[in-house]
């Protein structure tokens, strides 16, 4: 029964989330960096938090992005979204595949393509950042940018993440950090700082785009 309800879901979760995500009322922050990821030349490593990555997968659809999705059976179903949506879906995790993946995103981000990492994913902690995204940024010269999408009283899942659906026709907000570059000199521990750094900055984006959107 698990497997039917994967592959239905496979089938007609980008489906439904695109008809979804149409009905959505979304004011956007600080747009304009956001604003050349699809043009050509122009080139971000975008970061959003797993547990709000519904509305972030579906607003930078068709811009010539690369995904980083987990090789779970789960990870089957969102990978199957993001094709339909236009995304270079690459698949593995820090904990599976880490290796591998990390060269591919390096690989698409050089040959062209922006990347989306959910840094916390996929199996947590929450709201903690693991090294790829910024690695790549770093490796890749290439800004990194942190993107929040909050709605107001979404539907929260029991899940490790808490992971939000927005409600139809609601009203939300997605915010965008600053560009930011990692100096190619950080290493070891200067790096991990400057992971922690940009963690902090994320968590803190996320918070914003939560307050914003439920005096909206």
């Amino acid at each position: 029964m698990k497997r039917f309800f994967q592959w239905l879901g496979a089938k007609v979760l980008w489906i439904a989330g695109w008809v979804l995500c149409r009905t959505l009322r979304v004011t956007v922050v600080n747009a304009p960096p956001a604003a050349g990821a699809g043009k050509s030349g122009t080139r971000y490593v975008i970061a959003f938090w797993h547990g709000s990555m519904f509305f972030a997968w579906y607003v930078h659809r068709s811009q010539r992005i690369a995904a980083l999705v987990s090789r779970s059976k789960d990870g089957e179903i969102l990978a199957s979204t993001l094709k339909h949506w236009r995304y270079e879906v690459i698949r593995g995790s820090s904990s599976r595949g880490g290796g591998e993946a990390m060269d591919l995103m390096t690989e698409a981000v050089l040959g062209g393509h922006s990347l989306a990492v959910t840094p916390d994913g996929p199996r947590g902690p929450r709201l903690e950042m693991k090294m790829g995204a910024v690695r790549v940024a770093q490796k890749t010269a290439t800004p990194l940018l942190l993107c929040a999408a909050r709605f107001r009283h979404p539907i929260v899942l029991r899940s490790w993440d808490g992971f939000e659906i927005p409600r139809p026709f609601s009203r939300g907000v997605l915010l965008y950090s600053d560009p930011i570059t990692v100096d190619t000199s950080l290493n070891g521990e200067s790096l991990d700082s400057e992971r922690r750094r940009i963690e902090a900055m994320l968590v803190d984006l996320d918070s914003k785009a939560r307050e914003m959107a439920a005096a909206s």
